[in-house]
């Protein structure tokens, strides 16, 4: 039996269930399926039919691979993949929140298990949230970028002032990508010290927001070092 078989045998098992909706959205009025509703009764008719369904992400993609678990046939659904939204949560409750949701997305397509459609139940009834464009911090300017007759130069960055609009992860990146510019031109331990100087206040507020990425940006400057020191 294919895997293809397997499956419309599972689709018509869990139409045969009677399932109950228990997720409700007070706001719009509609209820819908939560994974405990139906997910129990899929991983049963699974086991008894001979197929596996196994959930997986890449930064782009959500997949639910449905495998033969007496062959080697399966079928894979994918969607699109999209942060869920949580301003008042942490970076991995929205994590979180994205993986549940298409884990249930995935399932219900994979089933074939319809729902009232949510698009129809809250039209004119929840306002059309604008969504605002991210801030983009300006590019640091790394001054110099190469020697210039000889001499060392002034081993300065100038960067924006550190935004407090949320936006601080590209402007930590930018700082550890100018200081580890500035590292490839050193020659020895002492322009490796002077550029570390020169630039202590910038370093000590990337230190004040990120103390774990401040660490790993002053890894490079371990490296080089020792790297100029054998040499």
């Amino acid at each position: 039996m294919s895997v293809y078989k397997k499956l419309q045998q599972a689709r018509l098992a869990l139409q045969n269930t009677k399932l109950n909706k228990s997720g409700k959205n007070k706001f719009a009025g509609y209820e819908y399926f939560e994974l405990s509703d139906f997910l129990p009764q899929v991983t049963s008719i699974f086991n008894e039919i001979g197929l596996c369904g196994v959930v997986s992400f890449t930064p782009e993609t959500a997949y639910l691979t449905v495998h033969d678990t007496d062959g080697e046939g399966f079928v894979t659904f994918t969607s699109p993949l999209v942060m869920a939204e949580n301003a008042k949560g942490q970076a991995i409750q929205s994590l979180g929140s994205t993986h549940t949701y298409f884990r249930r997305y995935l399932w219900l397509m994979c089933m074939e298990i319809t729902e009232n459609d949510v698009v129809d139940a809250t039209a004119g009834v929840e306002p059309v949230k604008k969504i605002e464009p991210k801030p983009v911090s300006p590019p640091v300017q790394v001054k110099p970028v190469a020697k210039i007759a000889g001499e060392k130069g002034e081993w300065q960055i100038v960067a924006p002032a550190a935004p407090a609009d949320g936006a601080i992860t590209d402007w930590l990146e930018l700082i550890k990508t100018s200081s580890h510019m500035l590292l490839d031109l050193c020659t020895d331990e002492a322009d490796v010290m002077q550029i570390f100087k020169k630039n202590k206040v910038l370093f000590d507020t990337v230190k004040g927001h990120d103390a774990v990425f401040f660490k790993e940006m002053m890894g490079k400057f371990t490296d080089t070092k020792n790297k100029l020191i054998k040499e």
